[in-house]
């Protein structure tokens, strides 16, 4: 049975992660696929080659994002944005909402950002419990005054969908900067804990196995 058990094991860790990968690159490929609705009834694959082609939407897509932003990147193309940014402007609900969502987007694919660069290490919901943190920025503007205190602005997400948690602002005191990468802190928080990444060594240790020093 301990045999028959090891061997269960061994193949649902295969299996596993294949299933949910495939899962979750089907779901992609579908969202994108999509885009093909944009096309002519008369001009998509299924119409033109008589079958149809799965992941097709996906290039439909990169070449629509990179169309828009051929033509954005220029003179002609940044008036149209004005333009475009303007009359939404005027619409209250979606002046608000696509307001927020350009500024997001603009901070997290900005290169110099500070949104989502730093893993922290935070006491929540209360001291004595810790939880793995994003620092999502440093401008706070009126609570920084009100709080009276050097605060920064913190994600804190749920597991296993990091895609969902609580914004906090938090003192900068209170949060401890780790040495992972945004990626493995993710995989730490989508696994529950199961996941690890290993502790980066100290600059002098790691000197000192480079140069095969063991000298005490």
């Amino acid at each position: 049975m301990s045999g028959l058990k090891r061997y269960l094991i061994a193949g649902i860790l295969i299996w596993l992660p294949l299933g949910v990968t495939v899962m979750v690159v089907r779901l992609f490929i579908d969202m994108m696929d999509r885009t093909l609705l944009l096309l002519p009834v008369d001009y998509r694959p299924e119409a033109l080659l008589g079958l149809s082609i799965p992941g097709f939407g996906i290039l439909l897509a990169l070449v629509i994002i990179l169309v828009t932003g051929m033509i954005a990147a220029n003179l002609f193309g940044r008036r149209l944005v004005m333009l475009w940014e303007a009359f939404l402007s005027r619409i209250p609900l979606v002046r608000s909402v696509y307001s927020s969502v350009k500024q997001l987007a603009e901070t997290v694919f900005s290169s110099n950002g500070q949104s989502f660069r730093k893993v922290l290490l935070l006491e929540y919901p209360r001291r004595g419990l810790w939880t793995l943190a994003f620092q999502t920025g440093t401008d706070i503007g009126e609570a920084q005054s009100r709080t009276g205190q050097d605060v920064i602005n913190v994600y804190v997400p749920t597991t296993p969908n990091p895609t969902s948690g609580f914004f906090l602002m938090v003192p900068r005191k209170d949060v401890q900067v780790l040495d992972m990468s945004v990626d493995e802190g993710l995989k730490m928080i989508i696994s529950m804990g199961v996941v690890v990444p290993e502790q980066a060594k100290p600059a002098k240790d790691a000197e000192v196995v480079a140069s095969g020093d063991t000298s005490t």
